[in-house]
């Protein structure tokens, strides 16, 4: 299963790899404002900015998509309505999550039913797979949690590599997530949920992949760095870095 040019991109975007053509402004407003969303989607919306993250994404429509521990399926629905009829999307919901839902079904099984592009993959993360090739595989604001005891033994070169494999040339692998202090490596990924985007690069770029864009879009200058993601004076304010990583054509 399965060149570095600098141009013009997204105004939120570092741009240092020749982007691909993203989804066309309808389908991305189609995506948000579709009436299947949940309420407590839509309240994140503020915050987690959808249209502009499927526009980083690179989502186009008849795209097959991953979405790497998708928790409540947030970036799932938004990826099935803007990959449209012709396009899939696969939610890689890793066995070790389970435990957390305490015997209950992992809340994105609810996604699936409304919604015929998209199917629901429980495996352990270390197994990852995709039944064809993809277009882009992303994750948010988890990248971190592959790094802490719960979810043991992921092997990140293990994880990265499978994510390389499963992709087409010149796909996307977009990464997520809180930022720690720089510097910082692992150090903060248990207690904090943090994590030193330059560790995730260097992980990254170790399965072979190539830096294609950083976007500044959820930057927050104000977050220290030093409180835990879930702390009510910086919940839904951290600072989050957007890393866009790109197979290479050949």
């Amino acid at each position: 299963m399965k060149y570095l040019l600098v141009l013009a991109c997204l105004s939120t975007m570092v741009a240092v790899g020749a982007p691909a053509l993203a989804a066309e402004p309808d389908d991305i407003a189609a995506a948000v404002a579709d009436s299947r969303r949940p309420d407590a989607d839509k309240k994140l919306d503020a915050e987690r900015k959808p249209a502009e993250m499927l526009k980083i994404a690179h989502i186009r429509p008849g795209d097959r998509v991953m979405d790497m521990i998708p928790g409540g399926g947030y970036f799932t629905r938004l990826f099935a309505v803007a990959v449209g009829p012709k396009g899939y999307v696969y939610a890689y919901q890793p066995t070790e999550w389970d435990s957390h839902h305490k015997g209950k079904p992992a809340a994105v099984l609810a996604v699936a039913p409304d919604y015929k592009n998209v199917s629901v993959i429980d495996a352990p993360i270390n197994k990852l797979v995709a039944p064809e090739p993809l277009d882009v595989v992303w994750t948010s604001q988890n990248y971190h949690d592959l790094h802490n005891d719960f979810a043991k033994p992921a092997d990140l070169a293990i994880v990265n590599k499978a994510v390389f494999d499963a992709l087409r040339p010149g796909g996307f692998y977009v990464v997520l997530d809180h930022a720690a202090e720089n510097g910082s490596g692992l150090r903060d990924t248990d207690k904090l949920h943090r994590i030193d985007e330059t560790v995730v690069k260097k992980e990254v770029e170790a399965a072979g992949f190539r830096l294609a864009g950083e976007s500044n879009v959820l930057r927050n200058p104000e977050d220290t760095h030093t409180k835990l993601v879930f702390d009510d004076t910086i919940r839904h304010k951290t600072d989050q870095f957007i890393l866009i990583f790109r197979k290479p054509k050949r």
